[in-house]
C-alpha cells in the first residue's frame, strides 16, 4: 500500500497549492504565512460519542513518531453516555453535556484547551456509495493537474439529497481502462479514471452533532464513521491490503468496513447492539438494566460452558420493593438469552453485506471491535457466521495506553488520531466536508468539465 505522503491526489493538491499566486495578492497570502507561522501547533481531540460511554483522546503534534507509526496521547477521559439511543442522539441536553465532561476530563490530563473536536458515529443510516470521474489526456505524460481534473470531474456526479457526505476516498485510478493503478503520474494514455467512495450520514444527523458540540461549547472539526477509524487503529497494514472486514460492535449498533486492495471500499451498519442483548437479560430475568448490564459483564457469554445447567445467577429485583428477594436462574438461560441476539445481530449484517454486494475477497478475515465484541464467545459465533477467521481487534501502535482505555472499545476514538497522523488523505478535506460550502449537489452538472474542476479547485485547495 502506498505510503500517505505518496497518494498521487495528495501530491496533485499540494503542487496546485505551490503554484505563485496572482500578484495582487501577495500581502494576502504573507499575512496568512504569517499567522500559520505565529499559529500555536494543531492539537487533535477525538470523541467517540456512542451508546454506551463518550470517550475523548487529546494528542498533540509531538505526540505522533513517524519512524515507527506509532502515537502518544496526551490526555484520555470517559464518561457514561447519555442521550444517545441506536446511535443517534435523542436528548440533545444530556448528550452535549456528556461530550463536555469526557472532553474536560482528557484536558484536566493533559493540561491543554481543546477548541474543536472530530466526532466518531455509527449512526446517521451510514452508507457508502461509488462515483467514477473520466478525463481525456492526449499525447503526453499524466501530470499532476490531470489527477485533479479527474478528482474534479468525478466529484460533480456527487448527488445524495437530504445526506452529508464524511468521506470522499479515492479508491482507485485507471488508465485507458486498465484498473488497479497507484499511481498514473508519468504514465502515458489517452483517458485517466479515478473512483471515488463517498461515505454518507443524513443530513439531519449530522447537523444535530454539530449543534450538540456548539452546545458543548466546542467547535465541530469533523465527523467520521465509526466502522471505518476503528478499521484504521485496529487492522494491520496486511489486512488492509489482501483484504479485510472490521465489524464494530457498539453499544447501540452494529457497523462494518471492507477493505481491499488497502482503501476502503464498503460500509454498513445496523441499529442493534450491545444495549439490545442488556435490555433482552433485563426482560428474560425481571431484573434492572443496571443489573442486567452487571450480569452480562461478569457472567454472560454466548457459547455453551460447563455446568452451566447448575451454575445459578442472581439478578436485583426489578423496582424498589424492600421484601422482594433477588432474582435466581441458572446461568444457561442467560446464555439462551445472550447467544440468539449476538447470532441474530451478525446474521442480519451479513445479509446486508451480501444483498449489497460489498465487494469482500474471498480470503479476507474478520476483525471484531467495540465494546460489545469483548462479550464471551461472540468470536465463535462470528465464525460460524461467516465462515471466516475472526479475531479480536484493539488500538494497535499507541503503547502506552493504559488497560482501562486500551481495550476493543477505544478502538474509533484511536482511530481518529491514526487518521489526523497518517492518513489516508481524502479527495475532500473534513474540514471542507463539514463547512456549508460543500453542497449535496457539489457542482451545476450542467456545466462542462473545465469549469466543474476549476470550481472544485477554487473550494477545496
Amino acid at each position: 500500500m502506498l505510503k500517505t505522503a505518496e497518494r498521487p491526489e495528495e501530491k496533485a493538491a499540494e503542487t496546485k497549492k505551490a503554484e505563485p499566486r496572482a500578484k495582487a495578492e501577495p500581502r494576502k497570502d504573507n499575512r496568512d504565512g504569517l499567522k500559520a507561522a505565529l499559529a500555536p501547533p494543531k492539537i487533535t481531540a477525538a470523541v467517540d460519542l456512542g451508546a454506551s460511554k463518550v470517550a475523548c483522546f487529546i494528542m498533540k503534534p509531538e505526540g505522533v513518531r513517524r519512524g515507527d507509526r506509532t502515537l502518544t496521547t496526551c490526555g484520555v477521559g470517559y464518561v457514561q453516555s447519555r442521550g444517545v439511543r441506536g446511535g443517534a442522539i435523542v436528548n440533545m441536553d444530556e448528550a452535549s453535556e456528556a461530550i463536555a465532561k469526557a472532553v474536560e476530563r482528557a484536558e484536566n490530563v493533559a493540561g491543554v484547551n481543546v477548541q474543536g473536536v472530530t466526532i466518531a458515529t455509527a449512526g446517521g443510516a451510514l452508507s457508502s456509495s461509488r462515483v467514477q470521474g473520466r478525463v481525456s489526456i492526449g499525447a503526453r505524460p499524466i501530470g499532476d493537474n490531470d489527477l485533479v481534473r479527474a478528482i474534479g470531474n468525478a466529484l460533480s456526479q456527487i448527488k445524495i439529497p437530504g445526506r452529508r457526505a464524511i468521506h470522499i476516498l479515492p479508491v482507485a485510478w485507471s488508465v485507458d481502462g486498465q484498473g488497479g493503478v497507484r499511481d498514473p503520474r508519468a504514465m502515458f494514455g489517452r483517458a485517466l479514471g479515478v473512483e471515488l467512495l463517498v461515505v454518507s450520514v443524513a443530513e439531519t444527523v449530522f447537523n444535530t452533532l454539530g449543534a450538540c458540540v456548539e452546545r458543548a461549547h466546542l467547535q465541530l472539526d469533523g465527523v467520521v464513521a465509526a466502522p471505518f477509524v476503528s478499521a484504521l487503529a485496529a487492522l494491520e497494514e496486511d489486512e488492509l491490503d489482501l483484504g479485510s472486514v472490521c465489524i464494530d460492535m457498539g453499544g447501540g449498533s452494529t457497523s462494518a468496513s471492507v477493505f481491499r486492495g488497502g482503501s476502503l471500499v464498503y460500509v454498513e451498519t445496523v441499529p442493534v447492539g450491545g444495549h439490545h442483548v442488556t435490555q433482552d437479560i433485563a426482560r428474560g430475568l425481571s431484573t434492572s438494566i443496571v443489573g442486567a448490564e452487571r450480569i452480562k459483564t461478569l457472567h454472560g457469554s454466548a457459547i455453551a460452558s460447563a455446568n452451566e445447567d447448575r451454575e445459578m445467577i442472581e439478578a436485583p429485583p426489578r423496582g424498589d420493593d424492600p421484601g422482594a428477594g433477588p432474582v435466581i436462574a441458572p446461568r444457561s438461560l442467560l446464555k439462551g438469552i445472550i447467544a440468539p441476539r449476538v447470532e441474530e445481530t451478525l446474521e442480519l449484517l451479513r445479509d446486508r453485506l451480501k444483498a449489497a454486494g460489498a465487494p469482500i475477497e474471498p480470503g479476507a478475515g474478520l476483525v471484531l471491535t467495540g465494546g460489545a465484541s469483548q462479550l464471551a464467545g461472540v468470536r465463535e459465533v462470528a465464525v460460524r457466521v461467516f465462515d471466516r477467521p475472526v479475531r479480536l481487534g484493539r488500538p494497535r501502535r499507541v503503547p502506552h495506553l493504559a488497560d482501562a482505555a486500551s481495550g476493543p472499545a477505544f478502538t474509533a476514538a484511536a482511530g481518529i488520531l491514526h487518521r489526523a497522523a497518517f492518513g489516508p488523505r481524502e479527495a475532500v478535506s473534513t474540514k471542507q466536508l463539514s463547512s456549508s460550502k460543500l453542497r449535496r449537489e457539489p457542482l451545476d452538472p450542467r456545466a462542462n468539465v473545465i469549469t466543474k474542476a476549476a470550481s472544485w479547485l477554487r473550494d477545496n485547495l
